[in-house]
């Protein structure tokens, strides 16, 4: 039979209501002669109260310890949706991530799956069970219980869909799909009917938080289709597909934000080889993600070197290039934690010239200076001060993506 696989978050799976509604949903699929697997976050606020209960101990909870504790939310919500679908006479059987073959490396907090071993949840599926998940969690590599970060259940969803050569994973959440932009900021932001990988990606790399951008990853790495769709009801949501299928190719597709992130420069540093590496170096080994990299013209022999990171690392970073500035001679090592970065990706800038101009020319008439750009083949993304994030992504999806603005399709049908 063709194999779904559904991803339900934790809004869906907010209370025992909601588990049974979505019991009949994972039941009907069923019906349909579809063999069902399905991936549950934990309940509600589950995993924020944990986290509190645990920091109400200790500031730096044991990591190892804390991924223990973390990983019992989706447990208990796996086992009430099994319960729930067993309730109705179809047999269900749950898995934590260990007992499902998710396999990850050692990094707790923030695993990486590095292979995946269905064997189990195949010979489930064969004895006619429907299969319930723990989503967000793994089994280490050095046999300890391991979590994937903020959305890791998105990934354990879309890994085991292709894992198992899934013919969908539906990801329910309690959105339509994926939408132009944030509708709380942009009331006339629309549903996308398709998007690309490739776009859905930078958008989620981006700050639209509709998928984790790993889970995206999974799914263009392996060809597996996603459906974005609402948990609320039964209408089509957003598939997430190869680029080639994508039937209606705009200029700007999206238009995101992201208000977690820090900027950090380094004044006055000698302008040598070796200085970038003496720099980011230290930030690699601590784990620090870095976002995006300018450095100015040499003057003199000396320029300036910005950067951004997650919020969350600021302060270790901060304490990390002040370390190097000092080793390396540089004036000093500022920060600023009230930036935001403001996005448009599209698959029609590929064919398109001066998207990034008229971008300019839109926050230069809303009065927002740019303070710095990165650009790919699909995307521009601009750092500006915080509190002109709303007026840029409403300016912004004004003049690119609403009703009347001009963003053609990039190619016809018949051109391609």
């Amino acid at each position: 039979m063709p194999i779904v696989v559904q991803k339900y978050g934790g809004t869906s799976v907010g209370d025992t209501d909601r588990i049974s509604a979505i019991a009949d949903r994972i039941v009907r699929a069923r019906e349909q002669g579809q063999d069902v697997v399905v991936v549950v976050s934990a309940m509600g606020r589950t995993t924020d109260d944990l986290l509190e209960k645990a920091s109400d101990i200790t500031i730096t909870p044991e990591p190892r310890e804390l991924d223990m504790l973390l990983t019992a939310g989706e447990r208990i919500a796996m086992s009430l949706v099994a319960i729930a679908v067993n309730a109705r006479g179809c047999r269900a059987a749950s898995y934590t991530g260990s007992q499902a073959g998710i396999i990850t490396d050692t990094q707790h907090g923030k695993a990486r799956i590095v292979e995946i071993r269905p064997q189990r949840i195949k010979e489930s599926l064969d004895a006619g069970n429907v299969v319930i998940l723990a989503g967000f969690q793994g089994l280490s590599t050095e046999y300890d219980i391991t979590t994937l970060g903020r959305g890791g259940s998105d990934t354990t969803a879309v890994a085991m869909a292709a894992a198992l050569g899934a013919d969908v994973c539906e990801i329910y959440t309690d959105v339509d799909g994926v939408f132009t932009a944030d509708p709380r900021i942009v009331p006339d932001a629309r549903k996308l009917a398709q998007i690309s990988y490739e776009e859905m990606l930078e958008m989620a790399s981006l700050g639209a938080k509709v998928l984790q951008v790993r889970s995206v990853k999974f799914a263009t790495l392996y060809g597996t289709p996603i459906h974005v769709r609402s948990s609320f009801h039964s209408g089509q949501g957003t598939w997430v597909t190869r680029e080639e299928d994508v039937m209606e190719r705009l200029v700007v597709s999206g238009v995101t934000y992201n208000r977690n992130e820090a900027k950090i420069t380094l004044r006055t540093v000698n302008d040598r080889p070796g200085v970038a590496a003496r720099l980011f170096t230290p930030l690699s080994d601590a784990g620090i993600v870095v976002d995006m990299i300018v450095q100015n013209i040499s003057s003199d022999g000396c320029t300036d070197m910005t950067f951004t990171v997650p919020v969350g690392d600021y302060q270790k970073a901060l304490e990390l290039a002040s370390s190097a500035a000092a080793e390396m001679g540089a004036a000093k090592a500022e920060g600023d934690q009230g930036i935001a970065k403001v996005s448009i990706v599209g698959l029609g800038m590929k064919d398109h010239a001066g998207v990034a101009a008229r971008m300019f020319n839109v926050l230069a008439k809303e009065g927002i200076n740019i303070q710095l750009i990165a650009t790919s083949e699909i995307k521009v993304s601009v750092v500006i001060e915080e509190k002109y994030t709303e007026l840029a992504v409403r300016a912004l999806h004004a003049a690119f993506v609403s009703e009347g603005a001009t963003n053609p399709v990039a190619e016809s049908i018949g051109e391609r």
